[in-house]
């Protein structure tokens, strides 16, 4: 059984997980609007993904005979700059998002939840590698500059994988 609060903090992580996954789907439908179809294919399926982890959480609260309370997200800005901005952003994102988790995983650890800590031991896992994909495809935009050949390679690539 959850306790209150490990279910409250849960919660919260539900929410930033949905928060996540519609920032992923405002910014593929603003790539869309830069012709970038690869961008916005990759930020489609980080959109999937997102909404992927809150339903782990959401089933997990569950199994555990925790109350799952849908807590309202954010309307995400509608405009990202460039791609290096974007991303920029993305990898900000998902460093708040690591925070919060082990911000979560420490509260479970203080109350001795083990189930909670295991489940949230993936998610930790998950992070390393949200904020390395992130931080490469940033990194490699620095490297592209104002290039729009090379931009638009990239653009494909990030389609296609």
């Amino acid at each position: 059984m959850l306790s209150k609060d490990m279910n409250t903090v849960l919660n919260r992580q539900i929410q930033a997980e949905f928060q996540a996954s519609y920032i992923y789907l405002a910014m593929s439908a603003y790539c869309d609007s830069l012709y970038l179809s690869g961008f916005a294919a990759w930020m489609r399926r980080q959109s999937e993904e997102e909404r992927g982890h809150a339903m782990r959480l959401f089933d997990f609260v569950l199994a555990r005979g925790g109350d799952v309370v849908l807590l309202a997200v954010d309307k995400p800005n509608p405009k990202f700059g460039s791609p290096l901005e974007m991303f920029e952003t993305v990898l900000n994102h998902e460093q708040n998002v690591t925070k919060q988790i082990h911000d979560a995983y420490k509260k479970a650890l203080k109350q001795k939840d083990h189930a909670t800590e295991v489940e949230l031991q993936w998610f930790i896992t998950e992070q390393v590698e949200e904020e390395k994909t992130a931080g490469d495809i940033l990194a490699r935009l620095k490297m592209v500059g104002k290039d729009t050949a090379t931009l638009l390679m990239l653009d494909k690539e990030l389609g296609e994988e």
